[in-house]
Parts: C-alpha cells; structure tokens; sequence
C-alpha cells in the first residue's frame, strides 16, 4: 500500500507541476500577443512638420500655394486640426 501511495503522489505532483508550468507560459504568451497588438494599433506620432519659409507681402501665390498644401495634409490626416491651425497663422503672418 505504502508504494501504491508514493506512486499515486508522485503523479499529482508531476501532472500539477506540469500543469502550472502550461498555465504560466500560455499567460507569458497572451501578454506578449497582448503587447504586440497594443504596439500595432497604437498609432505612431506623426513627423513634425518644418515651418514653411516666410514668404513676402507680394507673394500671395506662394502663400495660397502653402495653404493649400496643408490643407491637403490635413486632409490626409497627417496634421490635426491644432497643428494646421498653428501653420495657417505663420503662413499668413
């Protein structure tokens, strides 16, 4: 009986062990994919826009010219509306 016993713990010892080691590797793993999926939908800061050259009084078609090209980045969602905003003011002086 004593080693029908033995026998028996070493079986619940083994098959729990084997059991903790599964669960921990399947959380290490979820957390991983978990972090992978964060890193990809987490959307990366857009470059910074350098400042447009200041144009001069009589160069309206420069200007409209730069106008125009940020309104089509924020068209494009490149800038946010703060950001566009921000250009427009230094374009128009």
């Amino acid at each position: 009986m004593p080693g029908l016993l033995r026998g028996v713990a070493r079986t619940a010892v083994v098959a729990g062990t084997a059991t903790a080691v599964s669960n921990r590797v399947s959380r290490r793993q979820q957390g991983r994919w978990a972090q992978q999926e964060y890193q990809e939908a987490t959307p990366q800061p857009a470059p910074a826009v350098p400042p447009p050259p200041p144009a001069s009084a009589d160069d309206m078609s420069g200007r409209i010219d730069q106008l125009k090209q940020l309104g089509e980045l924020k068209a494009q969602g490149v800038l946010t509306e703060a950001e566009f905003e921000e250009q427009k003011r230094r374009i128009l002086g």
